[in-house]
């Protein structure tokens, strides 16, 4: 489950410096401190993807088109060496084909929306638009001999109840037909209502043509979360002749939470066979290159909220299922097979950093790579080069390529897309502790402290909440808290029980009881900080958003010592998130039985129940078209809150879905208000009554 999915996910922040902390949103202006507007000039890279004989990498890069108020994106291309860095083709996904001489990707093309292309590399000559379809492709892939592109798209199936209407006056402006809804998932965040149909798989031909459906039926390919659409996980066989792809071939599958299979489809006759006899979450299929194995991952199905999956190898015709992680107990990222078949290499989590693993499939797993940072895996090359994208605390993602062939290899950056911006700002330093919590537990957390610190004086801290719940914080650069640095903040952000990247006993320990133990480490985690007695309790703030909006509403329910809040998109009522939300089979699933059966439960884990409690100046912002944590869970709060005579107001984002910052002006709204508003109030220390800053 993923409130902010997230993946996971969902979301993400910035941050400046306050000198004496004042009223209103101004933001101190300096060249050497990191403002709202900086946030606008840095770059985002991703997907990095190494042509097969290791010369080339294309990747991603976006860039905020401050006039039109969104992201603009498009594929790159470097030499091996960081040398000859340049655009490349508008739009996304790019993948090399097999002999490294075309490179496939989804742009805007007729007759609208997102299409496939094909542009041969080192020519001038134009790119090809390979698909005319009126639905988007997505998830593409090259077939082992290059003349083929496989791809996921969404086939519509409109739900017929045909009534005998009569045909009125001519003229009339009658309204439009009601939207029949038959299922129990009709809405995305993200994407808002749905129309009824299943996600398949389809092959076009590298040259253009007509794509050919390969997958049909009331089914969907692709692992689902709590049905909601997304990417699928596919791999040609080694001839080309067929394809492995996660789903759930399963008429029941819109009350399917999370389960699903690999299933063998026949190219030529579309027909499918299930892989894996036990029942589970069996994702991400990959074919090895001599074609005899399907590596992948995931675990036997199970209750419990969250579980670490592992890595697995079996026949590709089906047959015995293996394990090869071991007990390594974290969560795998994307699986690319060695070029002799030896194993698989991933990236993993652990402990908010990130590294390359490696799982031979003969047994054992060693990690590749080590540093306190976050390195995604993106492809490797025939002769071992991986290149993938890396962030550290004072670096955003940049493409970095290391030789996984060589012990020890240095990771080596090749490009350096924000050192423009960053180079002439002072940050904050980010320091990580590790302290202790109710029944032994040992939680991290990291303190971000304001530029030209000095840990005589007091400062006010922000603790920041993450969403999920099972999610996690990393050692990734966060625009969010370095502009609250700048503003003469303490931040404080912390991975408490629930997070990933810490095992799944540690994960699931807040099962049947969210929120519960996590509070508790929280609370550890600020008493830890005001210990090293640079913090001024008296001014003291608490926000997050989605799984975090549910942990800030909860912290202001149960204790006093915070001088305000900014509670953004919040789950504050169980009853009720479980009718209006996308993802309702999370939210049941988070209680041994319905709430018409145990009603105590569901009311005992609602923020809302303790709304009695609250004395914090409390602000709360949530999108318009949330449909994850939608605005209703925020009015509930927003009209108990104003009841008891709680300072309080509600910010209503134009054009958000979950999470208030998808668009850039936004972000800066997000962060500016929430300074505004913590600037407004102290709390001395002990007392249950604010005081406002004049």
């Amino acid at each position: 489950m993923r409130l902010s999915i997230s993946a996971a996910s969902l979301v993400t922040a910035l941050a400046l410096l306050i000198a004496p902390i004042a009223s209103g949103a101004q933001e101190t202006r300096s060249a050497t401190l990191f403002t709202t507007e900086h946030s606008l000039d840095l770059e985002r890279i991703s997907d990095a993807q190494i042509s097969p004989d290791g010369r080339q990498i294309v990747y991603g890069r976006s860039w905020v088109n401050q006039l039109e108020d969104k992201w603009e994106s498009a594929i790159w291309i470097v030499d091996a060496d960081g040398s000859h860095n340049r655009f490349f083709a508008t739009g996304g996904s790019a993948k090399w084909s097999p002999d490294g001489t075309r490179i496939a990707y989804l742009a805007e093309g007729e007759p609208k929306g997102s299409q496939l292309f094909v542009k041969w590399v080192g020519t001038d000559g134009p790119a090809s638009q390979v698909t005319r379809v009126s639905e988007a492709p997505a998830d593409i892939e090259w077939s082992p001999d290059g003349k083929s592109i496989g791809f996921s798209m969404f086939v519509p199936k409109a739900p017929v109840w045909k009534i005998d209407m009569p045909k009125g006056p001519a003229g009339a402006k009658w309204v439009g037909d009601p939207r029949i809804v038959q299922q129990l998932h009709f809405k995305q965040d993200r994407r808002g209502f749905m129309d009824a149909g299943y996600r398949h798989m389809f092959v076009v031909t590298a040259d253009g043509g007509t794509p050919r459906q390969l997958t049909s039926g009331d089914w969907d390919a692709g692992a689902r979360f709590d049905g909601l659409d997304g990417s699928v996980g596919w791999s040609w066989t080694h001839d080309g002749r067929g394809i492995v792809v996660d789903g759930i071939s399963d008429s029941t599958a819109d009350l399917n939470y999370r389960n699903s299979n690999l299933y063998l489809v026949d190219v030529a006759t579309g027909g499918a066979r299930r892989l894996v006899t036990q029942d589970g979450v069996w994702t991400s299929p990959r074919v090895s290159p001599d074609g005899k194995l399907i590596a992948f991952i995931g675990y036997p199905a199970t209750k419990a909220s969250y579980q670490a999956s592992e890595v697995y190898v079996m026949p590709v015709e089906g047959g015995s299922v293996r394990k090869i992680s071991g007990t390594l107990d974290r969560d795998p990222g994307e699986l690319i097979w060695a070029a002799d078949g030896s194993g698989v290499y991933f990236s993993s989590d652990e402990h908010g950093t990130s590294n390359i693993l490696f799982a031979a499939t003969n047994g054992g797993v060693r990690q590749l790579t080590s540093g306190n940072h976050v390195l995604s895996l993106g492809s490797i090359s025939r002769n071992g080069v991986a290149v993938g994208v890396q962030s550290t605390y004072d670096r955003p993602n940049d493409v970095v390529r290391v030789d996984l062939q060589r012990k020890d290899s240095p990771v080596a950056y090749l490009t350096h897309a924000n050192d423009d911006v960053l180079d002439r700002i002072q940050l904050g330093s980010v320091e990580k502790m590790t302290y202790a919590s109710t029944g032994g537990a040992r939680i991290d957390g990291w303190i971000v402290k304001p530029p030209s610190f000095d840990p005589s004086k007091k400062y006010p801290m922000i603790m920041e909440i993450h969403g999920g719940p099972h999610g996690a914080y990393t050692v990734a650069f966060s625009p969010q808290f370095q502009n609250f640095a700048a503003n003469g903040f303490v931040v404080f952000y912390t991975n408490p029980r629930g997070s990933t990247g810490y095992g799944s006993a540690f994960g699931n320990a807040i099962e049947r009881a969210y929120p519960g133990v996590d509070y508790e480490d929280l609370m550890a985690g600020v008493d830890t900080v005001v210990a090293r007695g640079y913090i001024d309790q008296t001014r003291m703030y608490v926000g997050g958003c989605s799984g975090g909006g549910v942990l800030s509403s909860w912290v202001i329910g149960h204790t006093n010592r915070f001088a305000a809040a900014a509670v953004r998109c919040p789950v504050i009522d169980w009853l009720s998130m479980a009718g209006q939300t996308d993802i309702p089979l999370f939210t049941y699933n988070f209680f041994d039985a319905p709430f018409w059966e145990k009603p105590e439960q569901w009311l005992k884990q609602s923020p809302l129940m303790y709304v009695g409690n609250v004395t914090t100046p409390t602000l709360l912002m949530t999108g318009e078209l949330d449909r994850r944590t939608p605005m209703p869970q925020s009015e509930e709060y927003y009209a108990a809150l104003k009841m008891r005579g709680v300072p309080t107001t509600l910010l209503r984002f134009e054009g958000e879905y979950h999470g208030t910052g998808s668009k850039p002006s936004n972000w800066i709204r997000t962060q500016l208000y929430m300074m505004s508003w913590y600037k407004r109030y102290t709390r001395p220390v002990g007392s249950t009554r604010v005081s406002v800053v004049p």
